[in-house]
């Protein structure tokens, strides 16, 4: 990536990492963060803010712990970049209510699915101000031109494979609209679509076929939401997200062991923080991470495929059995400390 900032003076980029990613980069692979040093330096790179344990605290009816793990979020990219000025919440979950504690902690812009429910006739390709909220602005992500590389790249079924880069940059130079925000996973590159997929020959080509169209520019969301006005105001009242078919809460909130499991880890909370012990606050917002639900989904067709494929599990029973054994021991733990 950084030699495509260094060959492409007008490429820019965003990335989303979490604070527990940036741990395992400084414990088991220090050289990945200083790479990542290095994109900052290019002042091309933002870094977008987000919660700390990659967690469902916003969820919580306590926003407390929620608003905590933003502020060590940006501790922790203060580090080695400029705290980004525009928030993504885990799994993109967005909401009205998301948008305007966002606001509320200085946020200028918050990243969100781009919704045929939501928007109706309108285009993801606009920024949007937000019900209940003063100044926000709401990035939405253009699911489908972010799911032709994302998921689609290397499906051979699929009616417009092989995807080049001049194709994608003639799509991107089709659309009306005000900007287009292609937003996907970052082992999209390498681990969804493999080496001979051609994926990363499209990235490395991509940067040029999109500066042959005029009309085009690289932008990072910070300066999209400080140089481009709304266009009409959106309502999402419910929790959305980028996942599954539902695109709402359901991966990971969808069946009554996950409920289970939520509430009980939410519920201890309190007795955590009240034994100010750094070791089980970590623990217990460690277990807060959003991926342990996510592996107890039982879900059907393609969705539950998708859950399957990232599982270290073999059944969502047993992602539920090993993380409640789990969270048992670490309640009692906390019970004994308390007593003592």
């Amino acid at each position: 990536m950084l030699e495509l900032l260094e060959k492409h003076p007008e490429f820019k980029i965003s990335y989303s990492l979490t604070g527990v990613f940036m741990e395992q980069c400084r414990q088991f692979a220090p050289e990945v963060l200083e790479s990542f040093s290095a994109l900052a330096a290019t002042g091309r790179v933002e870094f977008l803010s987000e919660t700390y344990y990659h967690s469902l605290s916003y969820l919580f009816s306590d926003k407390d712990e929620f608003i905590e793990q933003v502020k060590l979020h940006s501790e922790a990219i203060s580090k080695f970049a400029t705290p980004s000025s525009v928030f993504r919440n885990t799994e993109a979950m967005f909401s009205n209510d998301i948008a305007y504690l966002a606001e509320r902690l200085g946020y200028t812009g918050i990243l969100a699915e781009g919704l045929d429910h939501i928007l109706g006739w309108r285009s993801p390709t606009y920024l949007y101000s937000v019900k209940g909220c003063q100044k926000i602005k709401a990035l939405l992500r253009h699911y489908r031109l972010s799911d032709d590389v994302g998921y689609r790249f290397s499906a051979k079924w699929w009616s417009e494979h092989p995807l080049t880069s001049d194709k994608y940059a003639r799509w991107l130079a089709a659309l009306g609209g005000d900007c287009v925000n292609i937003f996907m996973d970052y082992e999209t590159f390498g681990e969804h679509h493999w080496v001979d997929t051609g994926i990363f020959e499209f990235l490395r080509h991509l940067p040029g076929e999109v500066s042959k169209h005029p009309h085009l520019a690289f932008a990072t969301p910070s300066e999209l939401a400080a140089k481009i006005p709304c266009r009409d105001e959106i309502d999402v009242p419910q929790v959305t997200s980028w996942a599954d078919m539902e695109r709402d809460t359901s991966a990971w909130l969808g069946n009554e062991m996950q409920r289970n499991a939520f509430s009980l880890v939410e519920s201890i909370g309190e007795k955590v923080k009240q034994q100010k012990d750094g070791k089980l606050l970590r623990t217990w917002r460690m277990l807060q991470n959003s991926d342990h639900f996510y592996y107890m989904c039982t879900k059907s067709l393609s969705d539950q495929d998708v859950h399957n494929y990232f599982s270290p599990y073999d059944s969502p029973f047993d992602a539920y059995i090993n993380y409640m054994n789990i969270l048992q021991d670490f309640e009692a733990k906390v019970s004994e400390d308390e007593r003592n």
